[in-house]
């Protein structure tokens, strides 16, 4: 009789070829495949909560996966460590109902992108130069707030999904209605916080929580609020960017090392 299992997991994606499987290429399903072939004999395709991108990291993806062995779940957690890649890590290992699916069976998911403020010169410390993105440009914080705030709510999020029509409809989603692009965003917010222990500026957190993301969508709100933030676009213009439903009206994709998948919510 197998046993379900359910995963989280946190990981640097530098180094990654995103999550999904790719012959040839380091990717974080292919890595967590490998180890629990290495652990169990046998060979598994995990199902992650989201298919993060190349250079994308994590505080707390999920995966779902079933096995035959028999193994309590601290000594899976434990030997899957020793033999995973040191940027990728299993905070959590729980048996879990057999319809229970990573992707599937999420309510909400939490992202997070963080920007180091380099507009005065600062120079971004070399610990955070692979988890946020530096901006040369002066923000205003107060315009990006008022334009993320513009997005909360149910809404067509086709100016901000990849233009590549086979990733734009991607799912990562709960339970987004089928075949759109609508995804209801429940927070929308920058916030500044201080780095500890450190005379360099505040960076900047942009948290974004809703039933489910399309490809490159957080990213694209992000160099748009980014746009706002340079005066390129006023914040009363989200709105139109929203009804335009074409993605050459938002802004530009920021870069993948400022992402953070947060937190998957599931049913109690």
């Amino acid at each position: 009789m197998s046993t379900h299992w359910k995963l989280t997991l946190a990981y640097d994606g530098t180094d990654f070829h995103g999550w999904q499987i790719q012959p040839g290429l380091p990717t974080l399903q292919g890595a967590l495949s490998d180890a629990i072939a290495r652990i169990t004999g046998e060979r598994v395709l995990p199902q992650g909560s989201g298919r993060t991108d190349a250079g994308v990291h994590a505080l707390g993806q999920v995966a779902s996966f079933s096995l035959l062995a028999p193994i309590p779940a601290s000594n899976l957690m434990r030997a899957l460590n020793r033999v995973l890649p040191a940027p990728l890590r299993v905070l959590a290992a729980e048996p879990v109902p057999p319809d229970f699916h990573a992707r599937h069976s999420a309510m909400e998911k939490t992202y997070q992108y963080r920007i180091f403020p380099a507009a005065s010169g600062a120079v971004c410390p070399p610990f955070l130069a692979r988890y946020a993105h530096v901006s040369p440009w002066p923000l205003d914080l107060a315009a990006m707030r008022q334009a993320a705030r513009a997005v909360l709510g149910e809404h067509d999020f086709t100016s901000f999904a990849a233009t590549d029509p086979d990733l734009a409809t991607r799912a990562d989603s709960a339970k987004p209605p089928a075949n759109t692009n609508i995804r209801i965003l429940y927070e929308s917010n920058w916030s500044q916080d201080a780095i500890a222990d450190s005379d360099t500026p505040s960076l900047l957190r942009y948290t974004v929580r809703g039933n489910g993301f399309l490809h490159h969508m957080v990213r694209n709100l992000v160099g748009t609020f980014l746009a706002v933030g340079c005066g390129r676009f006023q914040p009363e213009s989200i709105p139109v960017i929203l009804a335009a439903r074409d993605r050459s009206q938002a802004g530009p994709t920021a870069p993948a090392s400022g992402l953070f998948l947060v937190q998957i919510k599931y049913p109690e």
